[in-house]
């Protein structure tokens, strides 16, 4: 809105928007780091037998949700006012945020008490996310977007990596300080959006799409639950992907989809206009960012495992402490991030979003190449140059590939066309953890195997014992590390063999180098694995944001014009009904 451009209104809501998708952001990845606090709070072993799934849906919950429902959300926002929305989500997060902290179970039913009010605060997460970026549009000029957009995307993707130090802080201290943190947070948030924000947009009230919404929410959730599923064991097989209820899920899944598909392209006022994929910038700004976040969501989680399970064990570094410093050590990464994405947002507004997200994506997938060429046991001063440029490409890709979408739409679409933008986000780094954890787990269940049985044996454990161990599914190893926990402890501890053997054996067993010693060349051949293949979709993202075309604008390009009419047709065809 240019009669907005000059005035503090532009730059009040660029900072409460930014300051809601920070708090989302952050709370994605505050609990990862402290988790090993949390379980250890409310008094449950979730490497336990039968306890995996309360580790994973802590991790997996708060991310299908909000993949799923920011369309609704954003399509909300166009038809009832997206501040009214957005000023919701503060509210609906700050709630959850204080249930969370109250929790008065331990081990089983605490777990699902946490689990069900993330659930909840991811909602309003999703409340939060949908529509900051159609704040942001509605409120700066054309020529500003980039640079708004960037600021906002960097506190976004800022706040996932800052939250792994934060939660390592936080939870040395308390594990319900991790949820504590939002309370205040979102109070000023709320109070200050209510009094601060308007809405500048077109609002056409309209029916809500049910079937749209139905279809979509249920299509989308059971693919993403199946994904989550199919990386635990099922019976004698090291994952879940054969198991009826995840194949069953799977297929249900897209055929709920493909109802949704066709549903939209009937029903008057659809939940989402699938005529906005006839703009090309907006179809290849979101399959760019689809490809972008698979490849960044899975970084994040293989890093740590790298990182806690083997590097800061082989350097001295007690298992208990390696979540904090996992986190530290990634800082050149959020740095990178936070330089990249302002400064190619503000440059993309003067020369075209297609080149600086292209370069981005280029330079992105080539720091997988650079991380699956150093040794495991690193130095760290090269990890840290291309972790960084990790994180510049993702931040020159980030915020123009955003401008250029929010950009290409019709203004009245703008909270469904956000909504789907995080949705393919938020979609995207739930399928990697699937998907990395995936090729992680194919890789190590080849070679982990003969290395866990042969090198127990070496240290006097008994063949049985050795062989049972060495064949029981790779995940518990991954999240043994993953949890800061000394993995060969976690799993010899229970069946007291430790209290058996001679003191030197037990002392090298559970010290900091047996393990990552041992895990380092199956890992290896893992990472390798799942680094090519982020490093393609790097490739295939480039490929997609060059086929963007020229900056867009809604006031300019006949494909705009055809979107339009389509839209306003039917927006005028609900009128009539509403009438």
């Amino acid at each position: 809105m240019a009669k907005d451009g000059g005035d503090r209104y532009k730059w009040v809501a660029l900072s409460n928007t930014t300051l809601g998708v920070f708090m989302s952001a952050l709370d994605g990845s505050i609990v990862i780091i402290s988790l090993p606090a949390i379980f250890r709070g409310i008094h449950l072993d979730p490497l336990a037998p039968g306890n995996i799934s309360y580790l994973l849906w802590m991790i997996m919950g708060y991310q299908l949700v909000q993949a799923v429902f920011v369309v609704t959300l954003g399509r909300l926002g166009d038809m009832y006012g997206r501040v009214k929305i957005y000023n919701s989500g503060f509210v609906v997060f700050s709630l959850s945020s204080i249930a969370l902290s109250f929790d008065p179970w331990h081990g089983g039913k605490g777990a699902l008490w946490l689990i069900g009010w993330r659930v909840v605060q991811a909602l309003g997460g999703s409340m939060l996310s949908a529509n900051s970026a159609a704040i942001i549009t509605d409120a700066f000029p054309a020529d500003q977007r980039g640079f708004a957009l960037g600021i906002n995307q960097m506190a976004a993707l800022g706040g996932q990596f800052i939250g792994l130090v934060a939660g390592g802080v936080l939870a040395a201290i308390d594990w319900r300080a991790v949820f504590w943190v939002n309370v205040p947070v979102g109070i000023v948030g709320t109070i200050w959006a209510y009094h601060s924000l308007r809405d500048n947009g077109q609002r056409h009230p309209s029916k809500i799409d049910w079937f749209g919404n139905i279809t979509f929410a249920g299509g989308a959730g059971l693919i993403l639950y199946s994904i989550t599923t199919g990386i635990q064991p099922y019976g004698d097989h090291v994952m879940g992907w054969l198991s009826p209820k995840v194949m069953g899920g799977l297929l249900i899944g897209v055929l709920l989809l493909v109802a949704f598909g066709i549903g939209e392209g009937r029903v008057k006022s659809p939940m989402f206009h699938l005529a906005l994929f006839k703009i090309k910038a907006f179809a290849a700004g979101n399959v760019a960012g689809l490809f972008a976040a698979v490849a960044r969501g899975g970084l994040q989680f293989m890093l740590i495992i790298w990182l806690q399970g083997i590097w800061l064990p082989l350097h001295g570094y007690k298992y208990e402490d390696t979540p904090l410093w996992a986190g530290i050590f990634l800082l050149p990464m959020t740095a990178g991030f936070l330089i990249a994405g302002p400064a190619s947002g503000y440059l993309s507004d003067r020369f075209g979003a297609r080149a600086f997200a292209s370069a981005g994506m280029l330079i992105f997938g080539a720091s997988f190449i650079g991380l699956l060429l150093i040794p495991v046991d690193f130095n760290y001063v090269i990890f840290a140059l291309l972790i960084a440029a990790n994180g510049v490409g993702g931040g020159m890709f980030s915020a123009p590939n955003t401008a250029a979408i929010m950009s290409s739409v019709p203004e009245d679409q703008r909270g469904a066309a956000s909504g789907m933008r995080a949705t393919f986000q938020n979609s995207g780094t739930s399928l990697s953890i699937g998907i990395f954890f995936s090729l992680m787990i194919l890789g190590l269940s080849h070679s982990l195997p003969h290395t866990l049985t042969t090198g127990l044996q070496a240290q006097g454990v008994p063949a049985a014992t050795a062989t049972q161990i060495g064949q029981l599914p790779p995940v518990a190893s991954i999240f043994a590390a993953f949890l800061g926990v000394n993995p060969i402890e976690n799993l010899l501890g229970p069946s007291g063999l430790l209290h058996t053997l001679p003191a030197v054996n037990v002392h090298v067993l559970t010290g900091q180098e047996f393990f990552p010693t041992l895990i380092s060349k199956p890992f290896h051949s893992g990472l390798v694995i799942v680094f090519s293949a982020a490093a393609i979709l790097a490739v295939l993202g480039a490929i997609a944001s060059l086929m963007r075309g020229k900056m867009p604008t809604v006031e300019t390009g006949p494909e705009h014009d055809e979107v339009s009419q389509l839209v306003s047709s039917s927006l005028v065809l609900d009128a009539d009904e509403l009438i």
